[in-house]
């Protein structure tokens, strides 16, 4: 069964250099609220970005959301000081880090190395803290496999679209939509290779962000791509797409309704009052284990967005 963990349908990028925004982020409902220092946080405000971060996540209610922050990457002179000054300062308050643009399995290794130390020195539970992998080029898509696989920490395997894109010359200025002059999906193997290596290891998949903020329609339907082929969620940008990303990444009510129903006609079934059945008809549909499998990953999601199911099952009387 694919990897369900912590609910993230809706993933909330948060400038770190923005108080006012640091604030608004606590009260919206997104399953996910990363706090950034890389990409939105120019040069000049990463220090002080730090000390919001902090400050926020130990002084802010979080109450359930995942909080993230995303660290700058492995290539630039800030990455380590963001990792000390954020986990040091609020690693109590902080359940993963997210990595950008990782090329390899050693920079995921080096991170790992770096939370240990932290931790043992501060008697924090050593292995907590999670690690959230970034895909944003060629190298990390290459490498997927060992990168997923790099460290028990890893909870999630990220497309990072943008530096994707310009990392292998696409033709194209808009992030996250189709290309008109390509007659299919260009992110179709990208998405599918990122699954694919997230399923091998048990990890989640999360689609990146899709820029045009004010088109919630256009983000919808690209938000369903990836959630057809199973992806766990996606960036949001605006807290207009958050309800959006929260419905697409989650089972229809239909859908959960029935999986549920699945589960518990086959458990019934399966038993000895249900006869030992390996394969019955549940209506009009034949079910068998196969068919369990397929319920319990709707059942899982639609459990982890907190869905209610509206019927039940009932055994035949005879």
């Amino acid at each position: 069964m694919a990897a369900v963990g912590r609910p993230r349908r809706s993933c909330l990028a948060v400038p770190g250099s923005s108080v006012k925004m640091l604030g608004k982020a606590q009260g919206l409902p997104a399953d996910q609220v990363f706090l950034d220092l890389e990409d939105a946080v120019a040069p000049l405000a990463k220090p002080d970005a730090r000390k919001n971060i902090v400050a926020a996540l130990n002084e802010g209610d979080w109450a359930g959301k995942t909080r993230v922050v995303r660290v700058n990457d492995l290539t630039t002179p800030w990455t380590y000081r963001d990792v000390i000054e954020v986990v040091e300062g609020a690693g109590a308050n902080l359940d993963c880090i997210m990595l950008p643009k990782v090329q390899n399995a050693e920079q995921v290794h080096w991170l790992d190395l770096l939370l240990t130390q932290i931790e043992k020195t501060l008697g924090l539970e050593v292995g907590r803290i999670g690690i959230e992998a970034q895909i944003e080029n060629a190298a990390g898509l290459v490498n997927v496999d060992a990168i997923a696989a790099a460290s028990p920490r890893v909870e999630t395997i990220i497309f990072g679209p943008a530096d994707f894109m310009a990392s292998i010359n696409m033709k194209s200025l808009v992030v996250g939509a189709l290309i008109p002059d390509y007659p299919g999906d260009p992110y179709h193997y990208i998405l599918m290779r990122i699954l694919m290596a997230a399923r091998m290891h048990d990890k989640q998949a999360i689609d990146g962000p899709f820029l045009q903020i004010r088109d919630v329609d256009a983000f919808r339907e690209v938000a369903k791509r990836s959630a057809a082929l199973g992806f766990d969620g996606k960036w949001v940008l605006h807290p207009g797409q958050i309800d959006a990303a929260n419905e697409v990444y989650s089972p229809a009510q239909d859908d959960y309704d029935h999986a549920e129903l699945i589960l518990d006609a086959y458990d019934w079934y399966t038993s000895e009052a249900g006869g030992k059945l390996g394969a019955v008809m549940l209506g009009d549909e034949m079910i068998d284990e196969a068919s369990r499998k397929m319920a319990l990953v709707i059942a899982a999601k639609g459990r982890a967005a907190g869905m209610s199911r509206t019927s039940s099952f009932t055994p035949p009387s005879e």
